[in-house]
């Protein structure tokens, strides 16, 4: 199909008026017309119900609608980017991260990266699901497993360790947890079996499970459980990049944890150009760096 005449197809149907789309266009209506016409001639359909109130879609109309749509939002997505590999850092960037790692280690630090860039705008999309990037759901995401989405560029950030936190109100008052067999007088604090975790979690969990453990609150994402345990309601199964936040937590049997979960960065091939996704990589590995200068200070300490 010409491409020409599927633009001019485009802004008549976004219209609903060849006068309306010739003036966009900067073309007269009679210009437009003859090339609907010859566009329907070509596919051998009709795409527009003539009426005196306007064109309306017919359902061929709507499918070449549907993917002329599509078709221009994957050109403006290009062009945004030509722009974005010219310019300064400016506009939206679209991130993913699951909910515990993007509400308690990645948004606590967004004000120094928006004070750098003070017209970035971050549409911070929290999810256990794994979006897809060459699709353009995400721009940048941070997961706790390798990507395995062919056509990414990937950095490992860093490794975490699910670990045993309890507030030491709830220790002073439930007693103290020195050994897995004195569970038998604890709550524990996890997520859901069912609900989308990383492996070496839900495998501690089971763990914990073969021992008699009264009384259980299970929740569907870490923050819930970090809520939970700072209210005093029992011993949570958390990753150790909370201590740096959250000093009132307590460890509670520090030779219990979890095997190393990694958490990668990764972005699209082609967006290894653009400003703003450069912007955002840099300034999360900096803060991954102080962080774990921070973490070992806390064990020197």
């Amino acid at each position: 199909m010409d491409w020409d005449k599927l633009r001019i197809f485009h802004a008549v149907a976004d219209a609903g008026s060849l006068t309306h789309a010739g003036d966009s266009l900067h073309l007269s209506q009679s210009a437009v017309s003859r090339q609907i016409r010859a566009l329907e001639e070509q596919l051998n359909t009709t795409l527009f119900h003539r009426h005196a109130r306007g064109l309306i879609l017919t359902e061929q109309g709507e499918l070449l609608f549907d993917a002329t749509r599509a078709m221009n939002k994957r050109l403006e997505a290009a062009s945004a980017r030509i722009r974005d590999s010219e310019e300064e850092v400016f506009g939206e960037i679209k991130v993913t991260t699951p909910i515990g790692f993007g509400t308690l280690w990645l948004a606590p630090r967004l004000p120094k990266l928006y004070e750098r860039y003070p017209d970035l705008k971050i549409d911070l999309i929290l999810e256990e699901r794994v979006l897809d990037l060459p699709m353009r759901e995400a721009d940048v995401a941070i997961r706790m497993k390798e990507p395995s989405q062919a056509d990414l560029v990937r950095k490992r950030l860093m490794n975490v360790r699910m670990r045993l936190y309890a507030t030491q109100a709830y220790l002073d008052k439930a007693g103290a947890l020195d050994k897995l067999e004195d569970f038998e007088r604890h709550r524990l604090i996890c997520q859901n079996p069912t609900s989308a975790q990383v492996s070496a979690g839900a495998a501690m969990v089971q763990e914990l499970m073969a021992y008699s453990i009264p009384s259980m609150l299970t929740v569907n994402n870490y923050f819930g459980v970090l809520q939970a345990v700072l209210n005093n309601l029992g011993v949570g199964v958390l990753p150790n990049y909370l201590n740096e936040h959250f000093p009132g937590l307590t460890r509670v049997l520090p030779d219990f944890e979890s095997g190393e979960v990694p958490v990668f960065l990764a972005y699209p091939e082609e967006l290894r150009q653009s400003k703003r996704v450069a912007a955002f990589r840099d300034f999360v590995q900096e803060e991954v760096q102080a962080h774990r200068r921070k973490l070992r200070e806390q064990v020197a300490d």
